[in-house]
């Protein structure tokens, strides 16, 4: 398992439940634009996935990794 807590990871800054726009990120990490979403059980239904896409599009319009 990587801690990506007090920069052990690559030495790089991760935020935890970090607001885009209207958007919540599960992990940030700003200086990459680099964002992580941890998916579970409830990302299974259809509407949840409907919103997924929705916040996949409007991160790459922003240029954030994912």
């Amino acid at each position: 398992m990587v801690k990506i807590k007090n920069r052990k990871f690559k030495n790089l800054k991760f935020r935890r439940q970090y607001l885009i726009g209207k958007y919540i990120a599960d992990f940030v990490c700003i200086e990459k634009k680099l964002v992580i979403e941890l998916d579970g059980s409830q990302h299974k239904e259809e509407e949840q996935e409907k919103y997924d896409e929705r916040r996949t599009r409007f991160l790459k319009k922003k240029d954030i990794e994912f």
